[in-house]
């Protein structure tokens, strides 16, 4: 599906990825969207969707990109969009410093590559679909506030547990996805926020729907990743921020 990549430029690259899971695995979606790029993954071992179960793996951040810096990747993305919110946009922007000194790489955080996929259409008055329970979601609009977008509407599905977030069905998230529009229907763009809900097939349904774009953390952790190794990130069909015609429009020139 995706084209472009790797072996196909000529181009020979590898992407760390610092993953939330307690074994080294490269989240599925991310192999389905690129299977043909190189991906070194390294688990940090988020425990559940609540402050205490991100705590041990947000300190596990800095050690897991070292290691990988020194298999000679060419970028890191560190994936978990709560696992880089929860403390706040403070403690982000300082992770991605800390990140960038420790590494000497270009890298990103799930949680940039969802603000930088928002801010790439110029979307400032969001809706958010969430896996997450009330403390979460208070914390990732705090977050979002202060990266300087106005949230009309946020629900989750109010889940606690690591792998909950997996049974969700796309039917389900775009059912969410779709009341959350339905409260605010003079928004700008719609995030759908939790690496562990399976969305690669509900940014084109909800875009048809609800005429807005649509950047879920997945998708955008995997576009941005391609991105610092200076590929496009196009993955045709799967929505509006994966598709080849925005080839040539850049984040640094996006509306904050």
């Amino acid at each position: 599906m995706g084209k472009d990549m790797g072996k196909d430029t000529g181009k020979d690259f590898t992407i760390g990825l610092v993953v939330p899971f307690a074994t080294d695995k490269v989240p599925d979606e991310g192999l389905q969207m690129y299977p043909g790029v190189r991906f070194l993954p390294r688990g940090v071992g988020v425990r559940s969707l609540t402050p205490t179960g991100y705590d041990s793996a947000c300190d596990a951040i800095l050690p897991a990109a070292d290691y990988l810096a020194k298999q000679d990747v060419d970028a890191i993305m560190v994936i978990g969009t709560s696992l880089t919110f929860y403390r706040g946009s403070d403690f982000h922007d300082e992770l991605m410093e800390k990140l960038r000194v420790a590494t000497g790489l270009p890298v990103s955080t799930m949680s940039q590559a969802v603000v930088d996929g928002l801010r790439s259409f110029g979307a400032r008055r969001i809706v958010v679909a969430t896996a997450y329970a009330d403390d979460v979601n208070n914390r990732l609009k705090g977050f979002l506030t202060a990266q300087g977008f106005e949230v009309l509407a946020l629900e989750g599905f109010g889940l606690f547990g690591f792998g909950e977030p997996g049974s969700k069905s796309e039917a389900d998230i775009i059912a969410l996805g779709s009341k959350v529009c339905a409260a605010a229907p003079a928004a700008e763009g719609l995030l759908i926020s939790c690496g562990g809900l399976r969305t690669l097939g509900v940014a084109k349904p909800l875009e048809d729907r609800h005429d807005i774009p649509v950047v879920s953390s997945t998708q955008a952790a995997f576009w941005a990743a391609l991105r610092l190794v200076g590929e496009s990130g196009h993955v045709a069909g799967r929505g509006r921020l994966l598709e080849p015609s925005r080839a040539a429009q850049s984040t640094s020139a996006a509306v904050h």
